[in-house]
């Protein structure tokens, strides 16, 4: 069935220490996940462990997933302007007469983590009152132009959006010729590219063929079928079978994530996860545990487990294609006619007659509607 979006890094970690910072309010800290972060913590010392000094860096795993989490407890223009706030206090910005040696050493760590910010959620910084803490705070330290941000954003419908397209495309391509053999054909061409989509990590495209295979008009035609070669396509459903919350699907798709990691070249890298279900994980796990503990702090750790996974696929989404466009297949695949369901099923009915009462009405009922006929 096709997707509809229904709901709503792998990365290094630094080398410093974080600064020592008492619990307060009777906080306990949970259990470390990260170097130096707390499973669980007050917002405030979340907040601190995020400040850069001289002699500290917060690691990179910690900076994406509490900017990545911090939003449902604080608007990012009050975070941006809590964290200037903090970072002249610590280092004394504000008087006349600053101490340059810690300055050169504390600057430069303050600008790789606004550069890790505006680069990862550049939305951030679309407000005047933004650019205005970010040039307070820039300016103390050394004389800056004021920043140029570029909304990078991407837009996640566009996958969903290819999804159904391939998979409607796929279930025209089989539905069209008036020969089974010549389905019979475009079926066993099909598979092959699903087997390929596989073979590379691309299972968003692979599921979507796979089910436009699997739609009814398509899947009716036992005629076509019976001259379809279909072992392999079997191994394929069988990859992709729901079945165990997608257990098949998530042992390929974490293979293909750790030939990722030690890949030599980018055809290795590649890694399209299955998306609806990848929204899906995100949007279960965001509903189903709860943002602050019975104590008040935040829960840190559910929102490493959603760094992970958004982290995971902003880093699979950085890898660059290995392939070489062909501006004719661009072309096709992107304007090449497609029937709803309704011309799918006349098509079918037209390629393979109905087989009872029901198919013959609704047979009926398409001819008059869509061809005019009675």
């Amino acid at each position: 069935m096709p997707q509809t979006l229904s709901a709503s890094n792998m990365v290094t970690p630094g080398s410093l220490s974080p600064p020592t910072t008492e619990p307060t309010d009777g906080e306990q800290a949970g259990q470390p996940l990260l170097d130096g972060a707390p499973s669980s913590a007050s917002l405030e010392t979340l907040i601190q462990h995020l400040v850069p000094t001289a002699d500290y860096y917060p690691e990179k795993a910690y900076i994406f997933t509490f900017l990545l989490s911090s939003r449902l407890f604080i608007e990012p223009r009050e975070l941006l302007a809590r964290v200037c706030h903090l970072c002249i206090e610590q280092q004394q910005l504000d008087q006349p007469v600053l101490d340059k040696a810690r300055v050169r050493k504390f600057g430069p760590k303050l600008l790789q983590l606004l550069a890790e910010w505006t680069e990862t959620f550049p939305r951030d910084f679309q407000e005047e009152s933004t650019i205005g803490h970010l040039k307070d705070v820039v300016g103390r330290i050394a004389p800056c132009d004021e920043p140029c941000f570029s909304d990078k954003t991407s837009n996640l419908e566009a996958y969903v959006k290819w999804f159904n397209r391939l998979c409607y495309l796929v279930a025209t391509e089989i539905c069209m010729p008036a020969k089974k053999k010549q389905r019979a054909q475009v079926i066993e061409f099909f598979i092959d590219v699903a087997r390929e989509c596989f073979n590379i990590g691309n299972f968003n495209s692979l599921m979507a063929i796979i089910s436009g295979m699997n739609m009814s008009p398509v899947s009716r035609l036992k005629k076509t079928w019976a001259k379809v070669k279909t072992a392999k396509f079997f191994i394929l459903e069988h990859q992709m079978d729901p079945t165990g919350n997608f257990c098949n699907y998530r042992t390929a798709l974490r293979g293909a994530a750790h030939r990722s990691l030690t890949a030599h070249s980018s055809q290795e890298k590649i890694v399209i996860p299955f998306f609806s279900l990848l929204i899906k994980d995100i949007y279960f796990l965001n509903e189903g545990c709860a943002n602050r503990l019975p104590n008040g702090h935040v829960n840190f750790e559910k929102f490493l487990e959603l760094a992970k996974q958004v982290g995971e696929f902003i880093t699979w989404k950085q890898v660059e294609c290995p392939f070489e466009q062909d501006p004719s297949i661009t072309h096709y695949l992107s304007t090449a006619p497609i029937f709803s369901e309704d011309g799918l099923y006349l098509a079918s009915y037209e390629s393979e007659s109905p087989e009872n009462q029901t198919e013959k009405e609704r047979w009926k009922s398409l001819r008059s509607s869509i061809l005019g006929k009675t």
